[in-house]
């Protein structure tokens, strides 16, 4: 008995110290370990971001790009609900006494149930979204590094009205969505 308890205290040990390890307990200026969550094997992130990309970026403006969302006709199958009633026969006992007086007594009810599920009847159409809307904008000087020229960016609507409402070439701070156009 002691010894499971032992054991048990032992390996919860082990995993505290492995989740802990791994919680981000030591690692860059943000607290974290340089591991981004929601990253696939790619390297993109859940935000479209690479690992090493800073969280913001500044240049000179060059170009704004508003790409609309994209859909195509699409069908897909129409289910509709489909109830069927019926009846089933229920048994019921009842017991009294005791010892060799006891006695069991059984009887028959109906029942009415009601049974309903999704059935396919036929297709129905819908607009599938290709391609997602985009607000883009391209840099001239990114970081103040000269040789990076016309990186494109994506941002959220507020950056690409903020960067509209401006004239080229000023310099301007964001936070991007994501790289690539």
């Amino acid at each position: 008995m002691f010894g499971r308890h032992l054991i048990t205290v032992g390996m919860t040990a082990f995993l505290m110290a492995g989740l802990v390890a791994c919680s981000g307990g030591s690692g860059d200026a943000e607290g974290g370990t340089g591991y981004v969550v929601g990253a696939d094997t790619s390297g993109d992130t859940v935000t479209g971001r690479a690992p090493s990309e800073p969280d913001t970026v500044s240049g000179r403006r060059d170009t704004v790009r508003h790409l609309s969302v994209r859909t195509a006709p699409a069908t897909r199958p129409h289910l509709v609900r489909k109830c069927t009633t019926g009846t089933r026969r229920v048994r019921h006992t009842s017991s009294s006494g005791t010892g060799t007086r006891r006695r069991t007594r059984t009887w028959y009810t109906t029942e009415r149930y009601k049974s309903c599920r999704k059935v396919r009847s036929g297709t129905e159409s819908y607009r599938r979204i290709v391609r997602p809307e985009k607000w883009c904008l391209r840099l001239d000087d990114v970081d103040g590094d000269r040789s990076r020229d016309d990186v494109w960016y994506r941002v959220t609507h507020a950056v690409y009205d903020e960067a509209r409402g401006t004239d080229r070439h000023v310099r301007m701070e964001f936070s991007p969505a994501g790289t690539g156009c």
